[in-house]
């Protein structure tokens, strides 16, 4: 198989300045939702790339990638700067654990995301199965400026098309609202805010707990519900906790 496929640039939507939602039009093999691709360019004489996770679910497209440009990064960069039109290179199959499917069962499902970790649970969300196999669904989304909530129209689309069923708890952690949680998750949680917000318990006995973002809020939000007597899922081992680190 070839190591890339060619897609074209559909557009390109900045959020704010250094956020960018890349929509791509590419032959990229069936995914299941949850995965993540890989985007490259050719730099000088090589094709460098690295892994962006799907925002759409598998049926839709184009393919939307959701992401921060940084400023040290050879690739991100140039990636914000495409037009429609614009040639990208894709790795050909989309990769990854952060599936539905790899969660063991539980009554409530808690997606909890900072940044652009969001990008892979509106995926998800857009696909029956999380709707099949758990009857709530709380969707947290930390980021450090309400301008950086993004994709808004798409959660309030998922909230409306699945009434009672979903929670959606915003956190901005650098300015005051009237709307979102203030500070971090893992205080939230500590201190029983962020379940006052969702009206639900976060517990081992019914809860399913994943985590995309942030490294240091993955290592917090874990060793806060371990103290609670939740644990790392594992194939081998199940458990409450599910996790794919790709930074």
């Amino acid at each position: 198989m070839a190591q890339w496929i060619t897609g074209i640039v559909a557009g390109n939507r900045r959020w704010r300045e250094g956020l960018h939602s890349l929509q791509v039009d590419a032959d990229l093999a069936p995914f299941t939702a949850g995965q993540f691709a890989r985007l490259g360019l050719v730099i000088g004489d090589e094709a460098v790339g690295r892994p962006y996770s799907l925002v759409n679910p598998p049926a839709r497209r184009p393919l939307e990638f959701f992401f921060n440009v940084v400023p040290t990064c050879p690739l991100s960069p140039r990636l914000a700067a495409l037009k429609p039109g614009d040639e990208v290179l894709l790795a050909p199959r989309a990769n990854g654990f952060l599936v539905i499917r790899e969660v063991p069962q539980g009554r409530h499902l808690w997606l909890i995301s900072t940044g652009t970790g969001i990008g892979p649970f509106l995926s998800i969300l857009r696909t029956d199965e999380p709707w099949q196999r758990f009857e709530h669904v709380v969707l947290v989304h930390a980021v450090r400026h309400a301008a950086d909530l993004c994709h808004r129209s798409i959660i309030e689309g998922i909230v409306a098309a699945r009434p009672g069923r979903m929670s959606f708890v915003p956190f901005v952690s650098r300015e005051a609202t009237d709307f979102a949680l203030s500070g971090r998750v893992p205080q939230a949680i500590a201190d029983g805010r962020l379940e006052a917000r969702a009206g639900l318990a976060l517990q081992p006995a019914d809860s399913q707990v994943v985590l995309c973002g942030n490294p240091q809020m993955v290592d917090e939000v874990t060793a806060t519900l371990e103290g609670r007597g939740m644990r790392k899922h594992r194939r081998r081992d199940p458990g409450h906790i599910s996790v794919e680190t790709y930074w």
